[in-house]
């Protein structure tokens, strides 16, 4: 038993690396293709951040929840103890934050495209460049708050 709890515990923790590196590395890789304004490398970095989102953000988030109501019930906590609702309550800002921006993704691809064949980067695609990063600040900030919690349990978990 504690071996299939290990290993659920093992894969929990590389879908948080991965959620949490991919959120990090589509951020950083953006801002600097953003910051280049070059209409062809903002066009394939856009491409690039959608792909990486699916390939990798969207399977770890739905291991995360997998793995994490496992775990609760094989450690016995409670679902409506404190801990979890925090938990609950900072993954759920994560998506109401990461929701619009995967929508905005594809618009900013679409005006990256544009973008190549009039080889100027739109006012429109800069103003959903910065919606797009005040969306990402917080919940990146609420995703190292999970991680403080999981680590701490600051609060009752049974």
């Amino acid at each position: 038993m504690m071996e299939h709890y290990l290993t659920l515990k093992l894969i929990h923790i590389l879908a948080a690396v991965v959620v949490t590196g991919t959120g990090a590395g589509i951020a950083f890789f953006m801002f600097m293709a953003n910051r280049s304004n070059n209409p062809q490398a903002i066009y394939i970095t856009a491409r690039h951040v959608i792909l990486g989102d699916w390939i990798f953000t969207t399977p770890a988030v739905i291991t995360q929840i997998t793995t994490g109501v496992f775990l609760m019930n094989m450690q016995g906590y409670s679902f409506s103890a404190p801990w979890f609702y925090w938990v609950v309550g900072l993954f759920s800002f994560i998506g109401i934050c990461w929701l619009p921006v995967l929508r905005i993704q594809y618009k900013l691809r679409e005006l990256a495209r544009t973008s190549v064949d009039s080889n100027q980067v739109s006012p429109e695609f800069k103003s959903l460049m910065k919606t797009w990063t005040l969306l990402g600040i917080p919940a990146f900030t609420a995703i190292l708050g999970i991680f403080w919690l999981m680590v701490f349990k600051p609060f009752p978990v049974a």
